[in-house]
């Protein structure tokens, strides 16, 4: 089996690591810029529906709802939310989604439709249409990556913290390892999962990869009173989605629509340094008391910004690169890539280890893009209302 090294020590990075460790590949690295964990994975809602757009989505995301079950018995201090997902759609946007219902039947993903949409406390437009995952809940990053570390580390993984990257390495038109500013480390696999430093890692191997980058904010509040019990929410008609938190709080998140994409600068770009728009988390809270008035008045505890990135299509980007043999991609999960991790790491561990996965995902192929189109996309700046409204 050949040795590994591993770009990015979020989610999807770690996540790697450890099924690749559980199939006992040879010397596995993950090298980080920061400390593992950190990044938009620590900043990240954790949200996960299994009730997706595209089949490929719906295998994958089915995969993960079970490995987050695995999960929880296996990672010391960590449990799956199983609270249930609901996702709110407007009766303009509701036909789009009730063509999928025959998908989730025949792929065996469940689901309750809520037309009018009640359901417990919550409030919606009284046209809306409630699409509920019975499966679905979410994870607490505070939970999950601390617990995903420790047994990435038991298994023997080699984890270096505040390491960048320098080159990844070639020889003969093949990936051979990494150079970092301390020393250069061979491998026969590369895994690069660096979301929105992708770009900067890649073009100088001739590499494009189409990902645009966005900011998002994310709140903690805490309620006057304790609320009820409700599901993880993505509600679409609002702009936001919301689930319970750590100690009684309430977690809302809010997009941005009219703000551009974001080009990371420089390597040593770090995400402490995006500020979120003013006023926003105002309408953050007012949105999210709309959603579910018992939240009303609930005062501001933390906030974090981030980034999604998105794929010229719009769905993920995960498996080899054809052009440079031994290197593989796993990025571009929408608002996703907390949900995606534990399926995306097991994917990513079959192609390297086997050269093909359990599930179809060549839809996701790093090869599928047009070079001039992912060129001209890239080249291009974009609104986060012109790319795709995609939530977990």
């Amino acid at each position: 089996m050949p040795d590994v090294v591993i770009i990015g020590a979020g989610v999807t990075g770690l996540s790697t690591a450890y099924h690749l460790a559980k199939r006992a590949s040879g010397r596995i690295t993950v090298i980080d810029k920061g400390p593992a964990g950190d990044g938009s994975s620590s900043r990240a809602a954790g949200i996960c529906t299994g009730l997706l757009w595209t089949e490929t989505g719906i295998r994958v995301r089915r995969r993960c709802l079970a490995l987050y079950e695995e999960l929880s018995r296996e990672l010391s201090g960590y449990a799956f939310h199983r609270t249930g997902c609901l996702n709110l759609f407007s009766a303009a946007d509701w036909p789009a989604r009730a063509a999928l219902l025959p998908l989730y039947d025949e792929l065996g993903a469940p689901y309750e439709v809520h037309a009018p949409p009640r359901f417990g406390q919550l409030r919606f437009a009284s046209d809306g249409v409630a699409l509920y995952d019975p499966l679905g809940g979410y994870s607490e990053p505070s939970e999950y990556l601390p617990a995903l570390t420790a047994a990435v580390r038991a298994a023997g993984v080699t984890i270096l913290e505040h390491t960048r990257v320098e080159e990844v390495l070639t020889a003969n038109g093949a990936v051979t390892g990494v150079r970092t500013a301390h020393s250069t480390i061979p491998a026969g696999a590369v895994v690069c999962a660096t979301y929105g430093w992708t770009r900067l890692l890649l073009e100088p191997l001739g590499v494009t990869v189409p990902v645009k980058a966005f900011v998002h904010q994310r709140f903690e509040a805490v309620p006057r009173a304790p609320l009820p019990p409700f599901p993880a929410v993505n509600a679409n008609p609002l702009g936001i989605y919301a689930r319970p938190a750590r100690d009684g709080r309430v977690l809302v998140g809010i997009e941005t629509l009219d703000r551009p994409n974001f080009e990371i600068p420089h390597a040593e770009f770090n995400l402490s340094s995006l500020t979120i728009t003013p006023g926003l988390r105002s309408i953050a809270l007012d949105r999210l008391a709309v959603l579910l008035p018992a939240a009303g008045g609930a005062q501001p505890a933390n906030e974090s910004v981030g980034l999604l990135t998105f794929s010229l299509d719009g769905e993920p980007i995960l498996g080899p690169v054809a052009q440079l043999p031994g290197l593989f991609l796993g990025l571009a999960f929408h608002s996703g890539g907390f949900a995606y991790n534990p399926g995306a790491g097991e994917l990513l561990a079959q192609f390297v280890l086997d050269g093909r996965t359990a599930i179809d995902v060549s839809t996701w192929s790093p090869n599928r893009f047009d070079t001039d189109e992912a060129k001209q996309y890239l080249a291009t700046p974009l609104l986060q209302s012109q790319t795709f409204r995609r939530r977990h």
